[in-house]
């Protein structure tokens, strides 16, 4: 009996999608709810998964075609067998040693961090070493294809040309290679923020040694009763969403001539991915505590490297935090995520000298900033919700008391 391999429905947000890669061909044997191809979409990459056992008997569009939701992509031949390898010659040589069941990588060992979020999941849950595996991606990358081959017993299949020398003094190489899905949709979103908005930022700096203090006297028991470090990301989420209910016009958004002013607070948290940047949303984080927080912020990090984030994890947000700290920025303007109208940019702490009751200290100080939409937001709001965020993360206890 023949299966057909579907899209899935895709929300209203999505029209189409592209297929990215084939992890089967035809012939090849599959396991139900096993992967078989991944479709790039504007936001997120899919996983299609084998809806039962047997063979795929037929795939009808190949990598980089385009397909729509419920579009029949594959037929697999329910309940067959793959077919048998083709015996060996009678005159080879029984003596002839077997080719090596798994290949030296030729190049540098690549490490976990070097794969992708698909290719990272094969190699934890198969236990496999990068380093043992022949690169066939570009520059000699190790792809999810060659360790789910690597898994099964064979080699890698080796690069189709060596890989290129190192450019000579002089050269100019250059390499053409067409956006993503992911990234022409975060550039196009980009494009529409500068042009459709009034953006302006304004900046203030933060003495961050009171949340230093309490996360080195109460982050041992907080792991020990929670499960889960004490960060502190989730210092500035909750002191973000104090500061939103005394100041709702940040938490507001235009639609049209209309400002929608939203009785909750949905905080998207951008995360770096390596298909780029992606913003899943906390929601409800009026409600939440400082440990619903971090394991909420812990599980997207997660599905994020492991390619897992749906696309009901990245809709809405009524405002968004990102943290340019991680990579080492000192200070910058975000870029405001529409239809929200204000972000708040973090950024690397820093040992400064500054003065405290007429003595010069140093302080781990770090530089805030919020860029939000003119139209409805007055710099007065803007300077003052910074200012607010400012003084709870310097007062932890007034955010833990709702002051």
């Amino acid at each position: 009996m023949s299966t057909e391999v579907k899209v899935p429905v895709l929300p209203e947000s999505v029209s189409d999608a592209t297929i990215a890669t084939w992890y089967k061909k035809v012939g090849d044997a599959v396991k139900r709810d096993e992967n078989l191809v991944d479709l790039e979409t504007d936001k997120v990459v899919l996983e299609v998964p084998a809806p039962v056992d047997g063979v795929i008997k037929e795939i009808r569009h190949q990598t980089g075609d385009t397909v729509n939701s419920q579009q029949v992509i594959a037929v697999i031949e329910e309940g067959a067998a793959a077919p048998a390898p083709a015996p060996a010659a009678k005159d080879e040589p029984k003596a002839a040693a077997p080719a090596p069941a798994r290949a030296e990588a030729p190049k540098a060992a690549a490490g976990v961090d070097e794969l992708s979020p698909a290719g990272r999941r094969v190699a934890t849950e198969e236990h496999i070493d990068p380093s043992k595996v022949a690169g066939t991606g570009r520059d000699g990358r190790v792809t999810k294809e060659d360790l789910v081959n690597y898994g099964k017993g064979g080699s890698a299949p080796a690069p189709a040309a060596a890989p290129a020398a190192k450019p000579t003094p002089g050269s100019r190489p250059e390499e053409r290679v067409p956006m993503t899905r992911m990234r022409a949709r975060i550039a196009e979103r980009l494009m529409q923020s500068k042009n459709s908005i009034a953006m302006l930022t304004s900046f203030n700096e933060v003495n961050l040694a009171e949340v230093v203090k309490m996360r080195k006297s109460l982050g041992e028991q907080f792991q020990k009763t929670h499960g889960i470090k004490l960060g502190f990301m989730s210092f500035f989420v909750k002191a973000t969403a104090e500061a939103l209910k005394r100041h709702p016009i940040v938490n507001a958004s235009v639609d049209g001539n209309d400002i929608i002013y939203h009785g909750y607070q949905d905080i998207s948290i951008a995360v770096s991915t390596d298909k780029g940047l992606v913003t899943p949303v906390l929601r409800d984080v009026q409600d939440m505590s400082f440990a619903d927080i971090e394991q909420g912020i812990a599980d997207y990090a997660k599905k994020a490297r492991d390619g897992k984030l749906s696309l009901d994890d990245l809709q809405g947000g009524t405002f968004t935090i990102t943290n340019g700290g991680t990579f080492g920025s000192l200070l910058s303007t975000p870029i405001v995520n529409p239809p929200q109208s204000a972000i708040l940019g973090m950024h690397t702490i820093k040992e400064r000298a500054v003065v405290e009751n007429g003595q010069v200290v140093a302080a781990p100080m770090m530089y805030i900033a919020i860029s939000y939409d003119h139209r409805i937001i007055d710099g007065k709001d803007a300077v003052l919700f910074l200012v607010d965020i400012k003084d709870q993360l310097e007062n932890p206890q007034r955010m833990l008391l709702g002051l």
